[in-house]
């Protein structure tokens, strides 16, 4: 199940559009191809703001509004 951050901004840390736009075209020249295996479950972007989340906010599981496992997997995912 892909779980999009394209639509919803739950985050104050979460990346604009205009912000992804600037950014995904770079990710694309440093990132290594990526081997062939299953689809990620999750996103780019949405590995990213859990990132820039992180970065904000420590490890303060408690400000974790929903789907706390998501995103700690999202983070280990890298």
């Amino acid at each position: 199940m892909m779980i999009s951050s394209a639509v919803t901004m739950p985050y104050s840390s979460s990346l604009t559009d205009s912000e992804w736009e600037i950014l995904e075209p770079l990710l694309v020249e440093i990132l290594p191809p990526k081997k062939r295996t299953r689809p990620s479950n999750w996103t780019k972007r949405d590995i990213i703001n859990g990132i820039f989340y992180q970065l904000k906010n420590g490890a303060h599981l408690g400000r974790l509004t929903e789907r706390p496992a998501a995103l700690l997997n999202c983070l280990l995912a890298l």
